[in-house]
């Protein structure tokens, strides 16, 4: 075994390969950004080195910085997580040059599964059912469309290089199909320096069930049962379990024997991942990729085989031969906690943590600490929580509760959607696909800040200390009788008067407010609570709505003002990477102004009204913030 492993990446995954070093007494080297100069994983690791900025491209995913930084520290080996360098066969082959022992499969394994087009080819020579479709190399924009006449739609295009989602666009009418191979092959080309796309079938009710394999350098390969990864939100999975409710013990054994075939027929050695499409009605399986590296969602099968899969990749790369007996004990389901706002479309979002309180009855695996600053530079998840049953019944139940429980103010997260969807009926019967998520969004989602909440910002307001003089406070208190205070709080007039509270035009609530702690107390409910600058962040069963004092008023409540013309916002941290427009052109609601990316995804903003660029406040590169303003449309009408 080793004595010294460099951790080649950042966030949750770094943490939970340093504590699987730490379990082992081996000594763990962090590497860092500057913008992780006071990550978790920099604090946990016994020595830490800078590899460069912020930008992915000159730290995180610099070979020449990594293995300098294994050398330099005297790391025997280094440990790539997943994404960034996981699975680079450049990255492998400069360990294997510099004598470092690369903790993955053999460069020859990643090249001939990390190209999709190949990969398909290998396992199908091997018997390994492949979805229908064209896998040539280099094909032209037109050979896809043309491609695509063929196979008949819907049809899905796929990157050639990289996973985990990106750059995969579903096309349903021949009509989007040019554009949406654009933006495939940009989103590509920026993930994975290759912008080579292929195109396959769309199989209808599909489920997306994934086999783990482990193999040895003594030729040999296990695998350790499935997990299901079918609840999806634009390719990227959200909450995964195993085993899956949809498999036969014989549907498990036929799949896992083509998981490990696919495995042998490129010498595999390590943790990986064969994934396959399953019709849903009629059980058909085919191969979709091999992920040769760790996946996101392996705690999930840590949990009910008891194998840690971090330790076995370890053992396996120092050269031990695999001694393992697989069965599998209960359910597990893994939740993803995503910076991100489900009624905004899912965009990105960002901030510091200013609270947090993690559950401690499940399994967390977490880069969050108090004081975090949540950017836009890298992957907007921020944990995993992962919860074990007896039956799969209590594993829902149990990671429902838990995110109910978790703590995280400051940074608008994913947790009440995850709620709602493990709450489901559907998710709960086990009827799961890939489009489950996207037919039920607007179930699933809610904008709307409920009154009660807005009850309780209005009285810890009043509470805040105005001094001893009773003319200053903020209770209402008058000579002979108390009067309304009022708040504008996210532009809703909140009124209070003593333990009265009326939100908008709505009747007046009794309610009294409490601090206790860093909590507050209204009535029965308790809510976690902090403050940055005007904004008030109110938390509760694993919710948070940031509130915004915008002005403080005396008597009755004013109207807001209506917004005038068309500002063209943001609508997250990130960089503009397309200009579509210009100043003083013409425009028509909806058309596509700009493009802004901010962790691996893209969003194309359109404008808001027919009328005339008035301004345009931005170019291709520029960092913007959320709701910044990058443009002005004048409407016709004004």
């Amino acid at each position: 075994m080793f004595d010294s492993v460099l951790v080649a990446n950042r966030g949750e995954i770094a943490v939970r390969v340093i504590r699987a070093l730490r379990s082992l007494g081996i000594r763990s080297v962090a590497v860092y950004s500057d913008a992780d100069a006071e990550a978790l994983h920099v604090r946990l690791a016994d020595e830490a080195v800078r590899i460069g900025p912020a930008a992915a491209r000159e730290s995180y995913l610099s070979i020449e910085k990594i293995v300098q930084a294994a050398v330099s520290t005297g790391a025997q080996a280094i440990h790539p997580g997943y994404g960034f360098l996981a699975e680079n066969t450049a990255f492998a082959a400069a360990c294997d040059e510099a004598g470092i022992v690369f903790v993955g499969p053999p460069a020859s394994a990643i090249e001939a599964m990390g190209d999709k087009i190949r990969a398909k080819l290998t396992v199908s020579a091997a018997g390994v059912p492949v979805v229908p479709g064209r896998t040539r190399e280099n094909m032209s924009d037109d050979e896809i469309v043309e491609a695509a006449a063929e196979i008949g739609f819907p049809v899905l295009l796929k990157p050639s290089a990289g996973g985990g989602g990106k750059g995969m666009r579903l096309v349903h009418e021949e009509s989007a199909l040019r554009e949406a191979i654009e933006s495939a092959r940009r989103e590509a080309r920026g993930s994975f320096g290759d912008d080579t796309l292929l195109i396959e079938r769309f199989v209808t009710n599909p489920r997306h069930i994934e086999i783990q394999v482990l193999g040895d350098a003594h030729g040999n390969v296990v695998h350790l049962g499935e997990r299901e990864c079918s609840l999806q939100r634009r390719h990227q999975k959200i909450i995964e379990e195993a085993p899956s409710p949809f498999l036969t013990p014989e549907m498990r054994e036929a799949m896992g024997s083509a998981a490990v075939d696919a495995a042998k027929s490129v010498g595999y050695v390590g943790a990986g991942t064969v994934e396959f499409i399953v019709d849903g009605a009629s059980g058909d399986y085919f191969f979709m990729e091999m992920n040769t590296r760790l996946q996101v969602e392996h705690p999930v099968t840590e949990m009910v085989t008891g194998v840690d899969l971090v330790e076995w990749q370890l053992r396996v790369a120092s050269g031990e031969a695999l001694d393992l007996t697989v069965g599998l004990r209960g359910h597990s389901v893994e939740a993803r906690v995503y910076a991100e706002d489900p009624a905004r479309g899912f965009l990105p979002t960002g901030g510091r943590v200013l609270a947090l309180s993690e559950p401690t009855d499940v399994r967390v695996d977490s880069g969050l600490y108090e004081g975090l600053v949540v950017g836009s530079d890298y992957d907007p998840m921020l944990a995993k929580v992962i919860a074990h049953g007896r039956t799969r019944e209590e594993a829902l139940r149990r990671l429902d509760h838990a995110l109910g429980e978790m703590v995280l103010l400051g940074v608008t997260t994913n947790i009440p959607f995850l709620r709602a969807l493990l709450r489901d009926e559907d998710v709960r019967g086990g009827a799961l696909d890939t489009g489950l998520v996207e037919r039920k969004l607007d179930a699933l989602t809610t904008a709307e800040v409920p009154d009660e909440v807005y009850v309780a910002a209005g009285l810890e307001r009043s509470l805040q200390p105005h001094g001893d003089d009773p003319w200053d406070q903020l209770t209402g208190w008058r000579v002979g009788e108390h009067a309304w205070t009022t708040w504008r709080i996210n532009d809703v007039d909140v009124r209070v008067r003593g333990d009265e509270v009326v939100v908008g035009a709505g009747e007046p609530v009794r309610a009294r407010a409490r601090r206790e702690g860093a909590d507050l107390l209204v009535g029965s409910r308790r809510y976690s609570m902090a403050r940055d600058g005007d904004v008030l962040w109110l938390g509760r069963d694993g919710a948070s709505w940031a509130l915004v004092e915008a002005e403080f008023l005396v008597g009755a409540a004013g109207g807001g003002a209506a917004a005038s013309g068309g500002p063209v916002k943001s609508p997250m941290p990130g960089t503009v990477l397309v200009v579509r427009a210009e100043q003083g052109g013409e425009v028509t609601a909806g058309q596509a102004l700009f493009v802004v990316e901010a962790m691996k995804m893209e969003h194309t903003v359109t404008a808001p009204v027919d009328g005339v660029l008035a301004e345009v406040n931005v170019q291709a590169g520029q960092q913007v913030a959320l709701d910044q303003v990058l443009a002005l449309v004048v409407s016709h009408e004004e």
